[in-house]
């Protein structure tokens, strides 16, 4: 038996929703279905769904999938995979960043439930909750989620899974709560309907998506629509030494020059006027090359306005809107 997983076996009967379930060393069972578990993540992917990393560690490199996952699989997989390996460390500032987040949760509240981060990367947001709830369960499409495991090795309450957030094998109500940020809006499908589409899965849900810069001046818009040509350019590119030279580049001529013209503006009350400021005042260099890698290496990029946000409300019988950085996250109820 798995020795890690041996003391949750009730937890995964009771997320699977089945009573069905056999726990081996490196294999879980429900029902019919088999899942490897490697590194202590458990495998949902169907094998033609296996980012590279996955089939370097499991010996597979070299031989033939029968089904191959599609191309904006893959590229997901490999952006997001690279990102976190690139920059696994979970930083000072993303304690910052995690209170900014959940500003809109009673953090006592998450005492006694199961919690869940669904897209986790590198586990940055759960690393601040492992303590805070009774479980916690972390989800990713990509190799990072060996990076969270690696990050949260110190917690025994977390159970991490590699799968495809558009086709769980849990049962519905699985978790107490569930997170999303800066996931959804990567997807190939329109991020509002997939929000809608997580309702089943928990009463309670935070959720986080790139904003159209809606409350921005006219020209913010203008330098995203750059931004976003010179993003389709540079996220075909695939080379490691290609995007670690260009996010230090960027990072270096543009956002740190950014962010020191936000801080004399800022002495007239006007830093809101300086596109970066409000969002990197205070990170590390680490941290804005972090963010230039996940703003320009992604091929799939949708941004919602806040009036967009609230249509939301036909779906759920409660969406409450933070008014605070980072624009526009959201808690919402079934």
């Amino acid at each position: 038996m798995n020795r890690y997983y041996g003391d949750k076996i009730e937890t995964l009967k009771d997320i699977f929703g089945s009573e069905n379930i056999r726990l081996g060393e490196d294999q879980l069972t429900v029902n019919q279905d088999s899942y490897p578990i490697l590194d202590d993540v458990i495998i949902l992917l169907q094998p033609g769904q296996y980012p590279n990393g996955l089939r370097e560690k499991m010996g597979l490199v070299g031989k033939s999938n029968s089904k191959v996952s599609i191309k904006s699989d893959q590229e997901i997989q490999f952006s997001f995979g690279e990102e976190w390996r690139k920059y696994s460390e979970v930083l000072p500032e993303h304690e910052t960043e995690f209170h900014h987040y959940f500003d809109l949760v009673e953090l006592e509240s998450l005492k006694d439930l199961r919690v869940c981060d669904l897209g986790c990367g590198n586990g940055r947001w759960s690393y601040f909750l492992k303590n805070r709830c009774r479980e916690l369960i972390l989800i990713d499409f990509s190799d990072s989620i060996f990076v969270s495991r690696s990050n949260l090795r110190d917690s025994d309450r977390c159970l991490f899974f590699m799968g495809d957030l558009t086709q769980l094998p849990f049962r519905n109500g699985f978790t107490d709560f569930l997170f999303c940020l800066g996931v959804l809006h990567h997807l190939p499908t329109n991020c509002l309907e997939a929000v809608g589409g997580l309702k089943k899965y928990a009463p309670f849900l935070l959720i986080y998506l790139y904003y159209s810069l809606d409350n921005r001046p006219f020209y913010f818009p203008l330098l995203l629509k750059t931004v976003t040509w010179l993003r389709m350019m540079v996220s075909k590119v695939k080379y490691r030494h290609f995007r670690s030279c260009f996010t230090w580049v960027v990072g270096t001529l543009f956002y740190l020059p950014l962010v020191g013209l936000g801080r004399i503006f800022d002495l007239w009350g006007s830093s809101k006027y300086i596109p970066l400021y409000e969002t990197y005042k205070g990170k590390s260099f680490q941290r804005i090359r972090q963010d230039v890698y996940d703003r320009f290496f992604t091929t799939i990029e949708q941004r919602c306005s806040k009036k967009e946000i609230e249509t939301l409300r036909d779906t759920f019988s409660q969406v409450n809107i933070s008014e605070q950085i980072p624009y526009w996250h959201f808690v919402c109820r079934p």
